[in-house]
């Protein structure tokens, strides 16, 4: 079978489909933070090799997400209107094709990792920890979005370790900053779910917050910009940067008008616009650096 009739049969199509190659806001907001930390601690010019690691490294560990969620979620996401047609629920692909992609995708991230250095190797042992137990946690915890947070934002002292070999205490104004944002557009992706996970038991923030949804996401938007105001000041950014939080400021403003009331469609537009604001941040960096180059 040749490779381009081998990429049309639908077990392809599907294995695919399982690590949300065909949705790649996903990997989007998973690149982001890591292109944050790699272009603060190369000083505005990341290497090429590095570069190339973490965005292949972005997409191999967000599709391994995505695998180890579908895998844990097979039973339920059938009762779950957004998900009722995901290939582990359809049959399309069996639960041992998924854990052996899992397994090869676990391999890849681990080469990816090990062209770097011990401190990033040793990183990245708690980032896959994450990886794996953020969809149980919807199981477990009505903050199932802080556990995600953590494990997107985990990239930022990876970038740090292999770019400088060390962990700055500034780089944690910037992975509270990311942590929280994930908190907010999850949150938001969650209010499309939200009747769904009920009926089902799965736990979100969405539920958690109730009635106080959208006046909660607003305070996490406060606390994050703050939080991106002192990464700003922890590696003496310039005005450039604090624009570009400024844009930031603006997008959520529009985005509390997108959720107010709590519309499937406009909450999850909110969710998919996020992906802008990781593009503005990196703009702000890179800005910075070029004016005012290392």
């Amino acid at each position: 079978m040749s490779v381009t009739s081998a990429s049309q049969t639908p077990k392809f199509t599907a294995l695919l489909q399982v690590m949300r190659f065909d949705k790649p806001i996903g990997t989007y907001l998973l690149l982001a933070p890591a292109l944050w930390g790699l272009v603060i601690a190369s000083g505005g010019i990341p290497s090429a090799q590095l570069l190339i690691t973490f965005i292949v490294g972005a997409v191999v560990m967000r599709a391994a997400g995505c695998t180890t969620n579908d895998l844990t979620d097979r039973k339920l996401d059938g009762h779950v209107e957004r998900t009722k047609h995901r290939p582990l629920v359809t049959g399309a692909i069996s639960p041992l094709e998924a854990f052996s992609l899992l397994a090869s995708l676990m391999v890849v991230a681990f080469i990816l990792v090990w062209q770097t250095n011990l401190l990033t190797v040793q990183l990245a042992f708690v980032g896959a920890a994450l990886t794996i137990i953020y969809p149980f946690m919807k199981r477990v915890t009505h903050l199932p979005q802080v556990v995600l947070g953590a494990a997107f934002s985990w990239s930022i002292p990876m970038a740090f370790a292999a770019a400088s070999s060390d962990l700055p205490t500034g780089l944690w104004w910037l992975f509270a900053a990311n942590l929280l944002w994930v908190v907010v557009y999850d949150t938001q992706y969650a209010m499309v779910d939200r009747e769904d996970d009920l009926s089902v038991g799965i736990k979100s923030t969405a539920i958690l917050f109730g009635a106080l949804d959208t006046r909660i996401i607003l305070i996490l938007q406060l606390i994050c910009l703050l939080c991106f105001i002192a990464t700003g000041v922890a590696f003496g950014l310039s005005a450039i940067f604090y624009c570009a939080i400024a844009a930031v400021a603006l997008l959520f403003f529009r985005h509390q008008q997108l959720i107010r009331d709590r519309s499937t469609e406009l909450c999850f537009q909110a969710f998919n616009e996020s992906k802008w604001i990781g593009l503005i941040v990196l703009l702000g960096l890179l800005g910075h650096y070029w004016l005012y180059p290392v």
